[in-house]
């Protein structure tokens, strides 16, 4: 296969990296929050920015200078996304429910200290900044986890390290495209929809939080127990 076929190819498996279930639900937990498809989109690019970036630092230092990672530190980098999408979850439900306590309080005092009716509260919003670097950070986090599976498959299908570099940035970015993609699948029906049922986007941000809760909790055991993470011999498969 010429360099060029492998680096297609990359950018292709980046997409389809990117649609993998944990990817998917960490960031939902956040688009679920957005209302509107253009606050939405950053968060897709961010996710698979801060993803390529540590896929380029880690994958590129095990190509480049042929770093091994044990088993435990290797699980112990998966374990980190599992916790992370147990956290991400709380914090959706725990939003929802501060946002449902507030809507319930104005309705009890729907007029404000100058007499204006007030019956309506907008879903709490993060600030611009908290809103941006959350989904880079959750990418440098998945990044990390998936990091060493794919410098390892790298490494046994190109001979040639640098090209190996190159691959990784290209499958970075093909994994940038997948989650805008994704993004966007996601954000159009809640722009739609969220204007006309107050209720859809809080529902959706607790289906998507318990998911994230449910899902982390799952991969946890599966890391800590099943591949023996905490036990005296782990057993680690990158994949």
């Amino acid at each position: 296969m010429s360099p060029a076929a492998v680096l297609a190819l990359g950018f292709f498996l980046g997409m389809r990296h990117a649609m993998d279930a944990d990817h998917v639900v960490a960031v939902s937990t956040i688009v679920t929050r957005q209302r509107s498809l253009r606050a939405a989109l950053p968060v897709g690019a961010l996710w698979g920015v801060g993803h390529t970036l540590t896929i380029l630092l880690v994958g590129g230092a095990i190509l480049l200078f042929g770093i091994v990672i044990p088993p435990r530190l290797g699980l112990g980098m998966e374990l980190s996304v599992a916790l992370m999408l147990v956290v991400l979850g709380a914090l959706n439900v725990r939003s929802v429910l501060k946002d449902a306590r507030s809507i319930a309080h104005q309705h009890q005092h729907p007029h404000d200290p100058a007499g204006n009716a007030s019956g309506h509260v907008h879903p709490h919003l993060d600030p611009p900044a908290r809103g941006a670097l959350r989904p880079l950070l959750i990418g440098i986090v998945h990044g990390l986890a998936g990091s060493a599976a794919v410098a390892l498959l790298v490494l046994g299908a190109i001979g040639n390290p640098l090209l190996g570099v190159v691959y990784l940035l290209v499958f970075g970015v093909g994994t940038i495209a997948g989650m805008v993609l994704i993004t966007c699948a996601l954000a159009v029906p809640m722009a739609v929809a969220a204007p006309r049922f107050a209720s859809f986007q809080r529902l959706l941000a607790v289906g998507t939080g318990l998911a994230s809760v449910a899902l982390g909790a799952v991969l946890a055991y599966q890391i800590g127990f099943v591949d023996g993470l905490f036990g005296a011999q782990p057993v680690w498969d990158p994949h």
